[in-house]
C-alpha cells in the first residue's frame, strides 16, 4: 500500500488555513502534517518534515511566498510546491513567477471575491495532489518502448501534404514548458497555432499576455468569433470550451460554456477534434506536452492514425509525464522530444512539408 502524500499548508490567513486543512484531512488519502503562517515557517516546516507537497500562499508578512520559494530551491529542498493564487493580474503575475521558480502548479486562494467554493478549490488540491503522486509512482515503471518513437513514424511522412494548423496541448508545468516553446517560434511562423493550457478563468487572459511579450509572434487569449490568422497563437479561455469552425473558406474561433470533457473545460480533446473537422487530420501538426491525466491522449493518436504529424515533450523535461506518456504508450505519437526541440523538429517538419 502507497503511502499517503504529506502536506504542509502555509498561509497568513487562520481561515484559508482551517478550509484547506480540514477539506483536504477529510480526503483520507492524504495526510496535512502541519500548517504555518509565514515565509519563515515555510522553510522551517520544509526542512523538518520534508513534506511531499507544501501549498504556499504568495503575500504574506515577514516573508512572501516567493522570497520562501527561491529559497527552497535554493537549499534543494524535496517538497513539491503549489501556489495560492489570488486572482488578478498582480496575482497571475507573481504566479507565472512562482512556476517559473519551480512551483510545479497553482490553484486560486479561496476567498469571498472569486467564483470558488472553499469545497471546489480543495477537490481541485486534492487532485492535483493524487494526481501528481500518482504519476511519479507510475513513471518509476518501466517503460517497454524506445524513448524516441521515429520506427513508428505514419506513412503520411512520404505525402507532400501542407500542414496548415498547429495544435498544442498541456497541463501541469505547461507555462513554463510553453514560455520555451513561444520563445523559440520565428516571427515569420506561417501557420495558426491553437492552445489548450489547462487553467481556471481569470488566469488564461494574463497568460497569453505573458507569452505574448516572450515572443515574435502575437498570442492572444481566445475570444468569441476571432477569424483565425496565419501567425497568431490562441489560447483557449478558462472555462471555455475553445473550437476552431469552417465558415467558407475562413476558420472562426467558437467558445461555448458546455459540459467539461475529461474532467476540464478547456479540454484538448475538444479543440483537437475540431481541428481535424475544420483543417483535417492529415494538414495538422500536434504536439501534447507536460500534464496529468489523459486528456487528448486519444484524441492525438486519431490525429497520428489519419496522417497527421505528432509530437510529445518526452519525461526528462516534464514536470508530470502523464497525458504524454499515454499518447506515446498508446502509439500515437511520432517524436518524443526535449521540450527545447520541439520547436525546431516542428519547423523541420513544415519544410519537409513544403511549407
Amino acid at each position: 500500500m502507497n503511502k499517503k502524500p504529506t502536506v504542509v499548508i502555509i498561509d497568513d490567513s487562520l481561515l484559508v488555513r482551517n478550509i484547506l486543512s480540514d477539506a483536504l484531512t477529510k480526503k483520507e488519502e492524504i495526510s496535512v502534517i502541519a500548517t504555518g503562517k509565514t515565509g519563515m515557517d515555510c522553510i522551517d516546516l520544509a526542512e523538518k518534515l520534508k513534506p511531499d507537497f507544501i501549498v504556499l500562499d504568495i503575500e504574506m508578512p515577514i516573508m512572501d511566498g516567493l522570497t520562501a520559494l527561491a529559497e527552497i530551491k535554493k537549499k534543494k529542498l524535496p517538497s513539491h510546491v503549489i501556489m495560492l493564487s489570488v486572482l488578478t493580474q498582480h496575482g497571475a503575475d507573481a504566479t507565472f513567477k512562482a512556476l517559473e521558480l519551480g512551483a510545479v502548479d497553482f490553484i486560486p486562494k479561496p476567498s469571498s471575491g472569486n467564483q470558488f467554493s472553499p469545497e471546489d478549490i480543495a477537490a481541485v488540491l486534492s487532485l492535483k495532489i493524487k494526481g501528481f503522486s500518482d504519476s511519479k509512482l507510475v513513471s518509476l515503471e518501466p517503460i517497454l518502448r524506445p524513448e524516441r518513437t521515429d520506427r513508428q513514424i505514419n506513412k503520411s511522412f512520404q505525402k507532400p501534404i501542407q500542414v496548415d494548423a498547429i495544435g498544442i496541448g498541456t497541463s501541469t508545468g505547461g507555462p513554463k514548458a510553453l514560455q520555451t516553446v513561444f520563445a523559440g517560434i520565428p516571427a515569420d511562423f506561417p501557420k495558426p497555432i491553437f492552445v489548450v493550457q489547462h487553467m481556471p478563468a481569470g488566469f488564461t487572459k494574463a497568460f497569453a499576455d505573458r507569452l505574448n511579450t516572450l515572443s515574435k509572434i502575437q498570442v492572444k487569449e481566445a475570444e468569441q468569433g476571432d477569424l483565425v490568422n496565419s501567425g497568431t497563437a490562441y489560447i483557449a479561455p478558462g472555462d471555455y470550451q475553445m473550437k476552431v469552425v469552417s465558415k467558407g473558406k475562413d476558420r472562426f474561433i467558437e467558445l461555448t460554456h458546455s459540459e467539461q470533457v475529461n474532467g476540464h473545460r478547456p479540454s484538448i480533446e475538444v479543440l483537437f477534434d475540431s481541428l481535424v473537422e475544420s483543417y483535417g487530420a492529415d494538414h495538422l501538426l500536434s504536439m501534447i506536452m507536460t500534464g496529468m491525466g489523459k486528456d487528448r491522449s486519444h484524441a492525438i493518436s486519431n490525429i497520428h492514425a489519419k496522417g497527421g504529424i505528432t509530437l510529445a515533450q518526452n519525461e526528462a523535461t516534464s514536470v508530470v509525464y502523464g497525458m504524454n506518456r499515454v499518447a506515446v504508450e498508446l502509439g500515437g505519437i511520432d517524436f518524443v522530444l526535449p521540450v527545447e526541440e520541439l520547436v525546431p523538429k516542428m519547423i523541420e517538419l513544415l519544410k519537409s512539408r513544403g511549407n
